[in-house]
């Protein structure tokens, strides 16, 4: 059967409707009499016998809710939202989940929503001020209470055809660039087109061009910070002589390294104390390994009296782009993302620290500018959207700032840091062979995250709010939890020759860089709905998976273990002698 379930808060416990009344009336000046706030879920194919129980038990707490027989009426303004198609809704996936326990055999599906109920008299001006504040349109659309299906969204984007590529001249190159709103310069584009024309002799597949776009994008190329410097003159007055002396300094350390026969950058500038520290023979503790995950360092720690050999990671991340067009799921996955770098190095994230910035808070809505979220709510929502991630999967945040200065007006500032350490003789840092497998673990693939690589190293503009939905990830902190506590199990990890996470570039990037030559399965990917085309499937970034690079004797193990810990594995990809990265599909 397919039933609408609403549910609202007691009396007592109405904070966010009571909240909300207060933030209508004071930041957007508008008179609200009452304010009421419903969750909404949308059930699909769920037996009749099982959701009495599920009324009680999973969409409602009898303590503090109230289950409503039918949506109340207001003297004022409705206002229902939901999620748009392929973004990640975590109450409907933990509802449908939570269904499976009281029915293993369910075939339900589930989707949700809020409706807001506003008591008062309010004009056109008002109506429109008001949803603009309660509904963001980079996640969330309006919700058309009067039917009951659900978006299935198959449509499946067809994959263009790039026939002629190669033959493009500069003009119509360059153009290309633009009108597919790549990440990449028109020079690595031109270099793209040569090496098909000349190497290739055949034009790229939609799919080619999408993944190199993403491994060439400054997210992941760090293309600014590798850019040439010459002809470098400090003008500074007031501290001129100290960054001079830094700056000799650094080309002394240059002079000891060997790399005079480089070019100057600021990412060399960067690690030059690291490479500094190394040839000087003082960074013995530092762990070496072709797997680049998070800093790694060797300390000795007493257990029980007995000293043990340890790796400590530690691992920082912004995500200021994703925050600034979506501050929950931007900061949320600021600190997921943190977390999976460490967590793919096998270690267990311990602590945490969140620094960010904002412009005036205080600043009335009306001062916001155009095509750019209020601070305040940027400020807050963001706030909420990290504690959210690390109250969910465990992690206390030991220290957090935010900063407040005009120049982060233009972009909000969001940073998320960890530190966490695993047992030495429970990790393998090894090289992938011909014939190993490529095991996918953790969440399924959505449209959510597809592009995010690109979008933050692109230039934005006044439409970015509205046309960059795909590209914020949606944290789901309770299955990466899941996989925290997968990788305690020394068994577990001892199994693990090398380990990426599905950061920026999803698939090809994952695996892509575990190996010099893999073959993966594109259909083997298991995706949260249906409708999602190849270069999607191939590039959707997201919090809650890890590539895992196992023998192939140890796969039937490994997904076992997984198993017990509620968390699905599979194979999707084997490593190959062929200096190619092949993905097939259908």
């Amino acid at each position: 059967m397919n039933t609408r379930i609403f549910v609202e808060k007691k009396t007592r416990f109405q904070t966010e409707a009571n909240d909300l009344l207060d933030q209508l009336r004071n930041n957007l000046c508008i008179n609200v009499l009452s304010c009421r706030v419903i969750n909404i879920y949308d059930v699909f194919n769920i037996n009749e016998d099982v959701l009495p129980k599920a009324i009680k038990t999973i969409f409602s707490e009898p303590m503090v809710d109230e289950v409503l027989a039918e949506l109340p009426s207001v003297k004022g303004l409705t206002i229902a939202k939901e999620f748009l198609p392929g973004q990640y809704d975590q109450r409907a996936d933990s509802a449908r989940q939570c269904v499976g326990l009281l029915n293993p055999e369910t075939k339900c599906t589930i989707a949700s929503g809020q409706v807001f109920l506003l008591e008062g008299e309010f004009t056109t001006d008002e109506e429109k001020r008001i949803k603009t504040y309660l509904i963001n349109p980079i996640e969330a659309r309006e919700k058309d209470l009067s039917v009951l299906t659900l978006d299935s969204n198959v449509n499946v984007t067809p994959v263009e055809d790039l026939s002629g590529f190669r033959d493009l001249n500069s003009d119509e190159l360059r153009d290309f660039v633009k009108s597919h709103g790549l990440a990449m310069s028109y020079e690595d584009l031109k270099f793209v087109q040569d090496y098909f024309k000349n190497e290739e002799k055949r034009d790229p597949s939609e799919t080619e061009l999408r993944v190199l776009d993403t491994y060439w994008s400054d997210h992941c190329r760090h293309t600014t910070f590798e850019t040439c410097l010459t002809n470098i003159v400090i003008n500074h007055d007031r501290f001129n002589e100290d960054i001079q002396n830094t700056y000799n300094e650094y080309l002394r350390m240059r002079d000891v390294c060997g790399r005079n026969n480089k070019p100057q950058t600021l990412m060399d500038m960067a690690t030059i104390n690291a490479r500094y520290l190394n040839k000087t023979g003082k960074h013995k503790d530092v762990e070496r390994s072709e797997e680049i995950n998070a800093c790694s360092v060797f300390v000795d720690v007493d257990v029980n009296g007995k000293i043990e050999k340890w790796l400590m990671q530690f691992k920082n991340e912004t995500h200021n782009h994703p925050t600034e067009i979506e501050p929950f799921g931007g900061a949320s996955t600021c600190i997921g993302g943190a977390i999976r770098d460490p967590l793919s190095g096998r270690s267990y994230v311990y602590q945490a620290t969140r620094i960010a910035g904002s412009g005036n808070i205080l600043e009335k809505i009306s001062d916001t500018l155009p095509s750019k979220l209020p601070q305040r709510v940027l400020s807050k929502t963001a706030t909420r959207g990290n504690s959210s991630y690390g109250n969910q999967i465990g992690l206390p945040t030991t220290y957090a700032r935010e900063i407040y200065h005009p120049n982060y007006v233009a972009k909000h500032l969001e940073l998320g840091a960890v530190v966490g350490a695993v047992k030495a003789s429970d990790v393998r840092r090894e090289t992938l062979s011909a014939g190993d497998v490529i095991v996918l673990l953790g969440g399924d693939t959505g449209r959510d995250g597809i592009g995010g690589a690109t979008g933050s190293s692109k230039e934005h503009n006044d439409s970015s709010l509205t046309t960059c939905a795909a590209e914020v990830q949606k944290g789901n902190a309770p299955e990466e939890r899941k996989i925290q506590r997968l990788f305690r199990n020394g068994k577990v990890t001892r199994l693990i020759k090398k380990c990426n996470d599905f950061g920026a570039g999803g698939v090809s990037v994952a695996i892509g860089e575990l190996a010099g030559g893999l073959v993966i399965n594109l259909d083997a990917v298991k995706l949260k709905y249906a409708g999602l085309n190849p270069t999607e499937i191939a590039i959707s970034e997201s919090q809650e998976r890890m590539a895992v690079g196992l023998e192939a004797k140890d796969v039937d193990t490994f997904i076992s273990l997984a198993k017990k810990e509620n968390l699905q594995a599979y194979a999707v990809a084997t490593v190959s002698n062929d200096n190619r990265l092949v993905m097939m599909y259908q």
